[in-house]
Protein backbone atom coordinates (compact mmCIF):
# COMPACT_ATOMS: atom_id res chain seq x y z
CA UNK A 1 0.00 0.00 0.00
CA UNK A 2 1.13 3.51 -0.74
CA UNK A 3 -0.32 6.57 0.98
CA UNK A 4 -0.05 10.05 -0.51
CA UNK A 5 -0.98 13.08 1.57
CA UNK A 6 -1.61 16.45 -0.09
CA UNK A 7 -3.28 19.67 0.97
CA UNK A 8 -5.18 22.02 -1.27
CA UNK A 9 -5.60 25.82 -0.98
CA UNK A 10 -8.92 25.32 0.85
CA UNK A 11 -7.02 23.58 3.66
CA UNK A 12 -8.46 20.16 2.87
CA UNK A 13 -6.06 17.28 3.35
CA UNK A 14 -6.43 14.61 0.67
CA UNK A 15 -5.12 11.18 1.62
CA UNK A 16 -4.90 8.77 -1.32
CA UNK A 17 -4.71 5.06 -0.52
CA UNK A 18 -3.25 2.90 -3.27
CA UNK A 19 -3.44 -0.90 -3.23
CA UNK A 20 -5.02 -2.56 -0.20
CA UNK A 21 -5.94 -1.31 3.26
CA UNK A 22 -5.31 -4.36 5.44
CA UNK A 23 -4.15 -5.35 8.92
CA UNK A 24 -0.48 -5.08 7.91
CA UNK A 25 -0.67 -1.43 6.89
CA UNK A 26 -3.66 0.18 8.61
CA UNK A 27 -1.35 1.93 11.09
CA UNK A 28 0.24 3.87 8.22
CA UNK A 29 -3.12 5.44 7.37
CA UNK A 30 -3.89 6.16 11.01
CA UNK A 31 -0.49 7.79 11.45
CA UNK A 32 -0.86 9.91 8.30
CA UNK A 33 -4.18 11.28 9.55
CA UNK A 34 -2.84 11.81 13.07
CA UNK A 35 0.19 13.71 11.74
CA UNK A 36 -2.12 15.96 9.72
CA UNK A 37 -4.37 16.50 12.77
CA UNK A 38 -1.32 17.38 14.85
CA UNK A 39 -0.39 19.88 12.13
CA UNK A 40 -3.77 21.60 12.41
CA UNK A 41 -5.70 19.94 9.58
CA UNK A 42 -9.42 19.47 10.23
CA UNK A 43 -10.89 18.67 6.81
CA UNK A 44 -10.03 15.32 5.23
CA UNK A 45 -10.86 13.41 2.08
CA UNK A 46 -9.64 9.82 1.90
CA UNK A 47 -9.49 8.89 -1.78
CA UNK A 48 -9.91 5.17 -2.38
CA UNK A 49 -9.87 5.48 -6.18
CA UNK A 50 -6.73 3.35 -6.55
CA UNK A 51 -7.71 0.97 -3.72
CA UNK A 52 -8.67 -2.59 -4.60
CA UNK A 53 -9.44 -4.09 -1.19
CA UNK A 54 -10.19 -3.18 2.42
CA UNK A 55 -10.31 -5.86 5.13
CA UNK A 56 -12.14 -5.71 8.45
CA UNK A 57 -9.15 -4.19 10.24
CA UNK A 58 -9.01 -1.48 7.58
CA UNK A 59 -12.70 -0.73 8.20
CA UNK A 60 -12.00 -0.61 11.92
CA UNK A 61 -9.14 1.81 11.34
CA UNK A 62 -11.46 4.09 9.34
CA UNK A 63 -14.02 4.11 12.15
CA UNK A 64 -11.27 4.95 14.65
CA UNK A 65 -9.88 7.69 12.39
CA UNK A 66 -13.34 9.16 11.91
CA UNK A 67 -13.82 9.33 15.67
CA UNK A 68 -10.48 11.09 16.20
CA UNK A 69 -11.18 13.62 13.46
CA UNK A 70 -14.65 14.40 14.85
CA UNK A 71 -13.30 14.74 18.39
CA UNK A 72 -10.84 17.31 17.04
CA UNK A 73 -13.72 19.26 15.48
CA UNK A 74 -13.00 18.07 11.96
CA UNK A 75 -14.72 16.21 9.16
CA UNK A 76 -13.70 13.11 7.22
CA UNK A 77 -15.13 12.20 3.83
CA UNK A 78 -14.49 9.14 1.70
CA UNK A 79 -14.25 9.12 -2.08
CA UNK A 80 -13.64 6.86 -5.04
CA UNK A 81 -14.94 3.57 -3.65
CA UNK A 82 -15.18 0.97 -6.39
CA UNK A 83 -18.35 -1.10 -6.71
CA UNK A 84 -17.11 -3.87 -4.41
CA UNK A 85 -15.96 -1.45 -1.72
CA UNK A 86 -19.19 0.52 -1.95
CA UNK A 87 -21.13 -2.72 -1.42
CA UNK A 88 -18.94 -3.53 1.58
CA UNK A 89 -19.75 -0.17 3.16
CA UNK A 90 -23.46 -0.68 2.48
CA UNK A 91 -23.49 -4.23 3.91
CA UNK A 92 -21.72 -3.12 7.08
CA UNK A 93 -23.93 0.01 7.30
CA UNK A 94 -20.79 2.15 7.35
CA UNK A 95 -22.28 4.16 4.50
CA UNK A 96 -24.44 5.76 7.19
CA UNK A 97 -21.40 6.79 9.24
CA UNK A 98 -19.31 8.30 6.45
CA UNK A 99 -20.01 10.94 3.83
CA UNK A 100 -19.13 9.05 0.64
CA UNK A 101 -18.62 10.71 -2.75
CA UNK A 102 -18.06 9.13 -6.14
CA UNK A 103 -14.86 11.11 -6.70
CA UNK A 104 -12.38 13.15 -4.67
CA UNK A 105 -13.43 16.25 -6.63
CA UNK A 106 -17.04 15.79 -5.50
CA UNK A 107 -15.93 15.30 -1.90
CA UNK A 108 -13.80 18.44 -2.05
CA UNK A 109 -16.67 20.45 -3.51
CA UNK A 110 -18.77 19.54 -0.47
CA UNK A 111 -16.56 21.45 1.97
Amino acid sequence: MAITVTSNPDQVTVVTVEGQLIVANRQELKQAIQDALDGGARKFVVDFGPTAYIDSSGLGALVSINKKVREAGGELRLAGLNEDLRSLFELTKLDTLFAISATASEALAGF
